[in-house]
């Protein structure tokens, strides 16, 4: 198998499904029409409330949502072979994330972008609207935790690394005043992006300088850094440095792997991996589970992500400028990002599988695996950084992306400056959803000890604002001070597709509630019940195997967080099956419209 076939394949799939399936779900099951303003229009308050050029509303969400989880999650699920991860990206972002995004965005802006729990609360009632939101406020904890441990391995001791990453927050704060000033979009975006270029240029030079011995760092003083920086981006105006930061950081997502698409067609590397290792039926040294469910627990965001409802309704429905742009905002990012994780898959795959071990593995457990390393050593040498032992799906995929760019020619004394850029691209993907997920975090915060003290709901009342935000901060950061890759990832696999499980659920009450059909309502039913399904079998396994267990990964912590999820998540669905009876035997279902707006 050769990686050329791969990537065909997936973006016919991808391009296919947008404009089937997604203008099914607009037209048909939605519905959207351009009746009234978009909360954006209605609610404007120049803060929070911002209608945004659908470009940058695209690439703020594409760039909020794709984290960790498109990049990460398809390099450790490679554990299985290439097969598994590659079929599950596919067909769980087409049939469930595509349709999750769209349809919680949907729901959120008919609303007034109001979150999740607030939709909840409106569609099931009170009993599913509070554990919506109790369950929004652990699964965030952990997601800003796992996205941001991915972070740590990548610019521990990296100081060329974290000098690229620094140099993202005063350009994006320069671009977003210079746009605010002047509306100058395309300046705006050339000057952002050789500023960008520039920041991983200058990183050598830095590196042996008193400003690199400064930002070298270790991973316990990163995950005090990180949930610093994640409470100013929390608090300042979204116009500031979470928009900018999030649309510059697309153009340059969206370009690296156009470049690595371009990379491969040059190159047409061989996938190294087998369809299915020997670590199918569970054991491996990344994932301990099998197969499955741990393949649709592993790759989150790349195929379906309850993370996605946090920003499809909390930043992105506050920011749309038209009600059509949902298609492409809610449908068309999450296929974007599916491809994005194809990439990364195609990235890990075509490394020799003891390379991608020794990186993924601690020392002492590859040594146990029989296996050999091929060229890492070389490369370890070529980029000045040791490779080996770093796991957490980043340092590989920054390796595999490496490999295949300087294999093109004129490319290959390029190898530091190509890994280097690649760790700045991943931490910046990163960075932009813990961005836009505190921040999120934070209006939960708001919503859900709002109704005890009702100023702290208000989004202008500052010491509202900034009590929420350190709360946020506080919380996932002591997760990420006191975790590790292996005991955050899984944990946050489990309650991220918990999270999207709950979306679908809501969903479902929506479509149910205004579809002129229905059974439009299976295009929610149908993957929440496998998702659900999923879920609930991987919480328990990891839950008495792992958790309470005497080997590694023994924690009581991440035991009780998974038992109060998974009671959330029944509860919720216990309480939406029965409304859907109802709702089922309704004789003829009254199509709710928007009212139209006298202003319209």
């Amino acid at each position: 198998m050769n990686a050329v076939t791969i990537v065909i394949a997936a973006a016919c799939v991808l391009m296919i499904a947008y404009r089937l399936y997604g203008t099914f779900m607009a037209v048909k099951v939605l519905r959207i029409e351009e009746t009234r303003p978009t909360p954006a229009h209605a609610l404007e308050d120049g803060k929070d409330y911002v209608p945004t050029n659908k470009w940058v509303a695209f690439g703020h969400h594409f760039a909020a949502i794709a984290a960790a989880g498109p990049l990460v999650g398809p390099v450790l699920a490679a554990q299985f072979g290439f097969l598994p991860g590659l079929l599950w990206i596919l067909i769980g972002a087409v049939l469930g994330g595509a349709v999750h995004d769209m349809v919680v965005l949907f729901a959120s802006m008919r609303q007034e972008g109001k979150s999740l729990s607030e939709v909840a609360k409106e569609q099931l009632g009170p009993v599913a609207g509070f554990c919506t939101g109790l369950a929004m406020l652990f699964i965030i904890t952990i997601t800003m935790a796992g996205l941001s441990m991915v972070v740590l391995n990548a610019l521990a001791q990296n100081p060329w690394g974290t000098f690229a990453v620094a140099m993202t927050i005063p350009i994006a704060i320069l671009i977003g005043l210079y746009h605010r000033k002047t509306g100058d979009l395309k300046k705006a975006s050339v000057v952002g992006i050789l500023l960008l270029a520039g920041a991983v240029i200058a990183g050598p030079y830095i590196k042996d300088t008193a400003i690199g011995d400064l930002l070298t760092l270790d991973i316990k003083t990163l995950a005090i850094i990180l949930p610093i920086y994640a409470f100013f981006a929390a608090a300042l105006p979204v116009w500031l440095l979470l928009a900018p930061r999030d649309y510059l950081s697309s153009f340059m997502k969206i370009g690296v792997f156009v470049a690595l698409i371009a990379g491969v067609f040059v190159v047409n590397p061989a996938i190294q991996f087998p369809a299915f290792t020997q670590f199918v039926n569970g054991g491996g040294p990344i994932i301990g589970g099998p197969v499955w469910p741990f393949v649709s627990i592993t790759i989150a965001c790349g195929a379906i992500s309850g993370f996605h409802a946090f920003i499809g309704s909390g930043t992105t429905p506050k920011m749309l400028n038209r009600w059509k742009d949902i298609k492409m905002v809610g449908f068309g990012a999450m296929l974007v990002e599916s491809m994005v994780a194809v990439m990364a898959l195609v990235a890990a795959t075509v490394l020799m599988p003891g390379d991608y071990f020794a990186i993924n593995s601690t020392p002492e457990k590859f040594q146990t695996l029989g296996m050999t390393v091929h060229h890492l050593p070389a490369l370890s040498q070529e980029i000045g950084l040791n490779l080996e032992g770093r796991p957490g799906g980043a340092v590989s995929l920054a390796v595999g992306m490496t490999d295949i760019f300087r294999s093109v020619p004129w490319f290959n004394h390029l190898a530091s400056y190509f890994f280097q850029f690649v760790i700045m691209f991943e931490a910046v993907f990163i960075l932009t959803a813990i961005d836009a997920g505190t921040r999120v975090s934070r209006y939960i915060i708001q919503d859900f000890f709002g109704s005890l003290y009702k100023p702290l709901r208000k989004s202008d009342w500052m010491p509202g604002v900034i009590i929420s935000s350190v709360l946020a901060c506080f919380m996932w950061g002591y997760l990420l001070y006191s975790g590790d890759i292996s005991s955050i990832w899984v944990l946050f696999g489990v309650s991220n597709q918990l999270m999207a499980a709950i979306g679908l659920i809501v969903g479902t009450t929506v479509i149910l509630k205004m579809a002129s059909h229905r059974m439009y309502a299976l295009t929610c039913l149908v993957p929440l019940i496998y998702l659900y399904a999923t879920v609930m079998y991987a919480g328990i396994w990891m839950i008495t195997k792992v958790y309470l267990g005497s080997g590694p990964g023994h924690s009581v912590l991440n035991a009780v967080l998974s038992i109060i999820m998974l009671a959330l998540g029944v509860v919720i669905i216990v309480t939406a099956i029965g409304k859907w009876r109802q709702l089922w035997k309704r004789p003829r279902l009254r199509l709710e419209r928007p009212v139209r707006s006298k202003t319209a």
